[in-house]
């Protein structure tokens, strides 16, 4: 059962996600990116990991909190430019996170240390890290894999879904092989791994 005050982090979130510019198209449902983002992260915790703690909801939840202030456009061209803005954003939605949580009466300590899940650090050694970057790799595979590789070679698809693979647990692997895909993208699952 999560507490009211976790309870009220995860709506100051989604209050946050809500002023998104950018719009995603659901079913003929408009609805802001991120907050669409946070609420296909949680659902993908609440069904693969029912027993989280609070933490980890949290940063699930704020993985993506008001990615739009750090524009991509903001960071020079090239994988190194790219892997800049990557890191600059991880501390920023770090750092927005830590901030609500103080405010709704997180310790400095449970701030910060779902600050560092969100910054994925000691990925491998630290389970709510390795289960956020899990959840990340799962919701991509889901809901935003298909639009990725429409617009990729395959050669790059399958990189990807490599560099995916590596970042991810044994049971985050389980599920990932047990998702339905749509047949051409299960095809290319399947040449990246073999």
């Amino acid at each position: 059962m999560t507490s009211p005050q976790c309870q009220q982090v995860l709506a100051a979130i989604d209050t946050i996600n809500q002023q998104d510019p950018n719009i995603t198209v659901v079913n003929n449902n408009e609805q802001p990116k991120e907050l669409l983002y946070g609420r296909y992260m949680s659902q993908c915790l609440n069904e693969y990991w029912p027993d989280a703690n609070e933490l980890l909801q949290i940063a699930v939840r704020a993985q993506h909190i008001k990615r739009w202030h750090l524009a991509r456009s903001e960071f020079p061209a090239g994988k190194q430019g790219y892997l800049t803005w990557r890191k600059e954003l991880g501390k920023f939605h770090a750092q927005t996170t830590k901030s609500l949580m103080l405010e709704h009466g997180y310790s400095e300590q449970e701030a910060e240390t779902t600050a560092s899940i969100i910054r994925k650090e000691k990925l491998k050694k630290n389970s709510d890290s390795q289960t956020l970057e899990d959840v990340a790799c799962l919701v991509f595979l889901q809901y935003y894999f298909e639009a990725f590789a429409a617009k990729h070679s395959e050669e790059k698809i399958i990189r990807i879904l490599q560099l995916t693979w590596r970042k991810m647990s044994e049971k985050g692997h389980e599920i990932a092989l047990s998702l339905t895909l749509p047949e051409h993208l299960a095809t290319l699952v399947n040449k990246a791994l073999s």
